[in-house]
């Protein structure tokens, strides 16, 4: 049996706290495996750094001759100048976003994705029957690799702060979104805007059910019922999905494969305003862990989305992590 640990700030252990509205069912199937710990910087390809310091440009100095340079070395010299100035000019706005958000380092930024994708395997311990056999979603908590990047995903829907959206435009944190439509119908000009910053919106079902409670005709309606109403509001279907609470069952990965999902996956942190859950012993983060938060404010949080995300910046940055888009990997 595994046990969820909720730390205090100073990384005591105080103990389990379930996540308020949608808690785990009781019974859940294996592959739920409770809320743990669950975001997020830019893709880039220069480690950035936490103060003024951190950030000022490694740039070499350009040699002094005498001669004048012929034409095409000229030109270069003035691209490496407008190349030098630019690096320059984002390194200051990186500072000043990280103050204007009351950070104290500038996060990190991820290296460039790797070109050729890894291999995504189902966690040992999360298969369903004829998991393989069957071609089923593969169900994960981490990217195989050896980079210190972790991946922020935000589920639901229901919080839908205006400030949220500058914060993460500002500071270019990615992150992935999985949507239920009850909570975002009211509003799905907000998640468009969130679209049009590159964050990609995935299936998370159409009303937030326990699946392996229903039989698989209606866990098939959830699904895909979710796919067109995002492909008609937002104009792709997804490919990725994660089952509400993290609980699902076979006909739950035969539905999603039927619907179009080829990826499934879950998380191996879960952060919240005031503090951090872990499905893992060591309680830390890993190179390649996907991280779970939710879109909440006070009404079901001691604090905003905001805070949330000071929170979640803080000890990735700490750790020396950048936060990566998990898209980009699969």
């Amino acid at each position: 049996m595994r046990v969820v640990v909720q730390n205090d700030e100073n990384g005591a252990a105080v103990g389990w706290r379930g996540r308020g509205p949608g808690r785990r069912p009781r019974g859940a199937v294996r592959g739920g495996l409770g809320l743990l710990v669950a975001a997020a910087l830019a893709s880039g390809c220069v480690q950035g750094g936490g103060s003024d310091a951190d950030v000022r440009p490694a740039l070499g100095q350009q040699q002094s001759s005498s001669a004048p340079p012929a034409a095409g070395a000229h030109a270069e010299l003035l691209g490496g100048e407008k190349a030098e100035k630019a690096e320059k000019a984002e390194k200051a706005a990186r500072v000043a976003a990280a103050r204007r958000w009351g950070l104290d380092r500038v996060p990190l930024v991820a290296p460039a994705p790797p070109a050729k994708k890894p291999r995504i395997t189902t966690r040992d311990g999360f298969e369903v029957d004829d998991h393989e056999e069957l071609g089923l979603p593969p169900v994960f908590t981490t990217i195989p690799t050896k980079k210190k990047i972790v991946f922020l995903t935000i589920d639901d829907g229901a919080e839908k702060d205006p400030a949220f959206l500058r914060m993460m435009r500002d500071l270019k944190i990615p992150y992935s979104a999985f949507l239920s439509n009850y909570l975002v119908k009211d509003d799905y000009g907000y998640f468009r805007k969130m679209q049009d910053t590159g964050v990609v919106l995935n299936n998370h079902t159409l009303h937030h059910p326990y699946l392996p409670g229903l039989s698989y005709a209606e866990q098939k309606r959830e699904i895909c019922g979710m796919q067109d109403v995002i492909e008609k509001r937002y104009g792709r279907r997804p490919t990725l999905f994660r089952p509400p609470y993290g609980n699902y069952n076979q006909d739950t990965l035969r539905a999603a494969k039927a619907c179009g999902i080829k990826y499934a996956p879950l998380w191996d942190e879960e952060v919240f305003v005031d503090h951090w859950e872990y499905r893992e012993w060591d309680q830390d983060l890993h190179p390649g862990d996907i991280v779970l938060s939710h879109f909440r404010g006070r009404d079901d949080w001691k604090g905003t989305m905001p805070d949330m995300v000071r929170r979640f910046l803080k000890k990735v940055t700490d750790k020396g992590y950048a936060v990566a888009r998990l898209e980009d990997y699969l």
